[in-house]
C-alpha cells in the first residue's frame, strides 16, 4: 500500500483551492432547471477524493420523472464498485473505462465532455488528471437523438444532481468522499486543459476557477460551485451556491456546515485509509474516512512522515469501559497491510482495566510488557477528545485528554513524553483493536464533529479543539512539503 509521504501529491501552484464538500450516505445537491439549455452538449469538471475503494457511487446525475427511464430521461456518471468510471443513459452504457480509480488517499481531476451531435468518438470524451482516456471496456457513442436531462425542462422534475442519481425508485448511489471545484457547463464541450494545466514538475493542477469562469461559456444551466458557504438554503449563502454568474443555487440535502472542509485538491489532508487495514470487513469507514466503527482490526492513515512534528485529535464516541478500551496511536508503515501480529514501532494509547490511560508498544508484532500508565485519568468517557503530538525526528509521542497532556508532558519543549520508539522510519496514525466494537471520529484538521473553540497550527492549517503545540503541524500535504 502506497502512502503519501514528504511532499508527495502536494500541488505546486500559486492558486490554492480553499474549500471542498464532504459527501456521504443520503447527502446530495439538486437543482431543477427553470429554462431549457442545450440538449446535446455539456461538460463536467470536478476534483474528487473517493471515500471508499469498492462502492458504486454517482458523481453527477440527470433525471426527468415523466416516467421515461430511457436515454433522454436518465443519465448518470459514476464510479463503479470495481473502480471503473462509467457514463450511462437509461440502460445504455456510453463509456466504461478499463482503468480503475480506487485510490482513497489522492485527488483526481475528472472531466466528462459531451457533444452528442458529433456522432463519433468525440461525442463523449473523458479526461483524468489532464490525460484523455482512450482505452475503454465499453464505448457506445451518443447520437443527437439523446438529450441531456440536466439541461432541459421536458419533464416536471428535470434535475441536475450532485452526489447521487435518481430514478423511479428515488435517489441512490450516494457519493462517499470529497468534491471541489465543481463545474457543469451547458452547451459547450470543453477539454481538461480549459480547467487545469501541468506545472513545471509535470503535476496536473487546477486553474483558478473564479478567473476561468470569464473565459468559459457557462450556458443557460452552467454552474460553478466553490463550496465556500455553509448555509443549507438554495441561495448565495448556501453550500450549493453557484458562483459561475448564473446564480443557479442548489437545494441541500443532509449537508451541514461541518461538511465544508479545507481538505482540497491543492492541500490534501490525512484521513483513514480503507485500503490499508487487516480486512475491509473488520472496519466500517464513513464520513470522508474520518469516522470508523472498529470491531477488530488495524488500520493506518493516508499520509506518513519520516521527520517533522505532527498533531491530531481523536474523539471517542463510544463509552469506554474495561471491555471496550481506547486503542489508537502511531505506527510505522513497514508492513502492508498491517495486522496485530505485524505492527512495528507502534505506540498505542489504551485504557486499562482501571480506565487509566496507558501506552503499549509493539515491535515486530510483539507487544512490550513495559507499559507506561498515566494515573489520574480514571474517568475516560464517551466524547472525550484524545490529543496526540508526535515528533518523527525523535520518535517521541505525547498523549493528552480534553486539553491536558499526560505525565505533565510538554511537546513544545520536548519533555515528559509518554513513550518513544525507533526513529528513522515513516510513521502514520493508526488504530489497533480486537474484540468489542467501538466508534471513533478523527480530526486531522477537518473534524466531522463540532469544534467549540477552533485552533489552527502555525501555518494556519487545521481546525482543532485544543491548541496545537508550538512547532507541531496538522497532517496535510502543504505541511509535509514544508515541515516533513
Amino acid at each position: 500500500m502506497a502512502f503519501l509521504i514528504g511532499g508527495a501529491n502536494t500541488l505546486d501552484t500559486t492558486y490554492n483551492v480553499e474549500n471542498a464538500c464532504r459527501f456521504f450516505s443520503n447527502t446530495d445537491l439538486k437543482r431543477l432547471p427553470s429554462s431549457t439549455g442545450s440538449s446535446l452538449r455539456g461538460t463536467l469538471s470536478v476534483w474528487v477524493k473517493f471515500g471508499t475503494p469498492d462502492t458504486e457511487m454517482a458523481i453527477i446525475g440527470g433525471w426527468d420523472n415523466s416516467g421515461a427511464n430511457d436515454d433522454d430521461g436518465y443519465m448518470v456518471f459514476k464510479r463503479l464498485s470495481g473502480g471503473q468510471l462509467q457514463f450511462n443513459g437509461g440502460d445504455d452504457v456510453y463509456l466504461k473505462t478499463n482503468a480503475t480509480f480506487r485510490d482513497c488517499s489522492s485527488w483526481y481531476h475528472i472531466v466528462l465532455a459531451i457533444d452528442s451531435a458529433q456522432n463519433d468518438n468525440n461525442a463523449q470524451r473523458l479526461y483524468v488528471n489532464g490525460n484523455e482516456i482512450t482505452s475503454f471496456n465499453t464505448r457506445n457513442n451518443l447520437t443527437n437523438l439523446q438529450d441531456l436531462p440536466m439541461n432541459t425542462t421536458a419533464g416536471n422534475d428535470d434535475a441536475l444532481l450532485i452526489g447521487c442519481d435518481e430514478d423511479t425508485g428515488g435517489k441512490g448511489l450516494h457519493f462517499n468522499g470529497y468534491m471541489s471545484e465543481f463545474f457543469w457547463i451547458d452547451g459547450t464541450q470543453y477539454a481538461a486543459s480549459d480547467f487545469g494545466e501541468f506545472n513545471d514538475n509535470g503535476v496536473w493542477i487546477p486553474k483558478k476557477g473564479s478567473k476561468i469562469v470569464g473565459d468559459l461559456t457557462m450556458g443557460t444551466n452552467g454552474v460553478y460551485l466553490e463550496f465556500k458557504e455553509t448555509g443549507t438554503s438554495a441561495n448565495s449563502s448556501g453550500i450549493g451556491a453557484d458562483t459561475g454568474g448564473n446564480n443557479l443555487h442548489f437545494t441541500v440535502t443532509n449537508l451541514t456546515a461541518q461538511d465544508i472542509t479545507t481538505d482540497t485538491c491543492t492541500n490534501n489532508f490525512m484521513v483513514w485509509n480503507p485500503l490499508d487495514n487487516t480486512d475491509p470487513d473488520d472496519l466500517t469507514f464513513t464520513e470522508g474516512n474520518l469516522r470508523v466503527v472498529n470491531a477488530t482490526g488495524v488500520c493506518r492513515g493516508t499520509l506518513a512522515a519520516q521527520s517533522g512534528k505532527w498533531y491530531w485529535e481523536i474523539k471517542q464516541i463510544t463509552s469506554v469501559d474495561a471491555s471496550n478500551p481506547i486503542q489508537y496511536g502511531i505506527a510505522d508503515t513497514e508492513d502492508s497491510p498491517p495486522t496485530h501480529s505485524s505492527l512495528n514501532n507502534a505506540l498505542i494509547a489504551y485504557s486499562d482495566n482501571a480506565l487509566n490511560l496507558a501506552i503499549k508498544k509493539f515491535d515486530g508484532g510483539t507487544e512490550s510488557t513495559e507499559t507506561s500508565t498515566m494515573t489520574g485519568f480514571t474517568s475516560i468517557s464517551a466524547n472525550d477528545i484524545i490529543m496526540f503530538a508526535f515528533d518523527a525526528d525523535t520518535a517521541k509521542l505525547w498523549v493528552g485528554r480534553n486539553g491536558t497532556w499526560l505525565n505533565s508532558g510538554d511537546p513544545a519543549a520536548g519533555s515528559n513524553e509518554v513513550a518513544s520508539t525507533t526513529a528513522g522510519n515513516f510513521f502514520t496514525p493508526c488504530l489497533e483493536h480486537a474484540g468489542v466494537t467501538y466508534t471513533i471520529e478523527a480530526n486531522f484538521g477537518n473534524a466531522i464533529y463540532s469544534i467549540s473553540s477552533g485552533n489552527s497550527d502555525a501555518s494556519g492549517y487545521g481546525n482543532f479543539e485544543y491548541a496545537v503545540p508550538s512547532g507541531f503541524y496538522a497532517w496535510c500535504t502543504k505541511n509535509l512539503a514544508n515541515h516533513g
